[in-house]
């Protein structure tokens, strides 16, 4: 029978779309019970397991916390901020001794031409209830361990306030004074070794489950590639960010890699 390693990116409360939330993705909150139903179906087929966890400060570069527009005012969520715009005084950050650093991030952080800040509302704050697993799988994830006597990895990610950090492997502009921006190459070649078929899920597939994926899969070799799964019946993108994520699942097909749901999966261990 073939083993599963179980890879679940950010299945937090702030993600779930319920009440006191602080950023629902809709239909996030069915995607982790369906997860969770998964997890117990299958536990005795599960060899290893990584939760990664979004990790934040109340205030950082990428929250409605760090910024004021032109009129002193706070910044709206969403709003997209660039390094011409900070330079022409339409957005500034709230201490104005954090000014050169936030500009020397927004030109590397548009240095490629994809990527632009996003606005954030405040979420995930570590040690609040948005930042822990929803309860639902976390359930599911203590049975598991309970029963095969192996621990759930928690891995957190996003801790540097001037940097985001979606991809669960390395922030969007790595720091050389935090090596936890850096390339997480254990975490990496952990997934990437051995015969186990590699299942993915978690929240938000437009964002952190696609910029994972893009980091993880560019150190596949092509057997690991045709190993890997990710589960769309446990992933759902960001209002507003649907093409994105339809983006991302094309992407992977093209690589080779499976998108499959969780009844499919479950097929294949029959």
């Amino acid at each position: 029978m073939n083993r599963i390693r179980l890879l679940i990116i950010d299945p937090q409360n702030d993600f779930m779309d319920v009440a006191g939330a602080a950023l629902p993705v809709p239909s996030a909150h069915a995607d982790m019970q369906r997860l969770a139903q998964f997890v117990d179906t299958m536990a005795g087929a599960i060899d290893d397991m990584v939760v990664t966890l979004d990790s934040h400060a109340t205030v950082s570069i990428e929250r409605t916390t760090f910024w004021l527009d032109a009129d002193d005012a706070p910044v709206a969520p969403f709003t997209a901020i660039t390094a011409a715009q900070l330079r022409a005084g339409q957005y500034r950050p709230r201490d104005g001794n954090r000014t050169d650093d936030a500009l020397r991030y927004l030109q590397a952080l548009e240095a490629g031409g994809e990527r632009t800040l996003i606005v954030w509302p405040v979420h995930c704050v570590l040690g609040t209830w948005g930042h822990a697993i929803t309860q639902v799988l976390s359930d599911s994830i203590t049975r598991w361990e309970w029963a095969s006597g192996r621990n759930c990895d928690r891995v957190l990610k996003g801790q540097n306030t001037m940097t985001e950090q979606y991809s669960a492997f390395r922030a969007d502009v790595p720091r050389a004074d935090d090596p936890r921006t850096l390339i997480n190459r254990p975490l990496l070649e952990r997934l990437g070794g051995g015969d186990e078929v590699l299942l993915v899920a978690g929240e938000a597939l437009s964002h952190c489950v696609a910029a994972s994926g893009q980091d993880m899969l560019a150190q596949f070799d092509t057997q690991r590639l045709r190993n890997t799964v990710f589960l769309t019946d446990c992933m759902s993108p960001v209002t507003g960010f649907e093409d994105a994520g339809l983006v991302f699942l094309e992407q992977l097909r093209a690589q080779g890699v499976r998108t499959l749901q969780t009844s499919q999966v479950a097929d294949l261990f029959e």
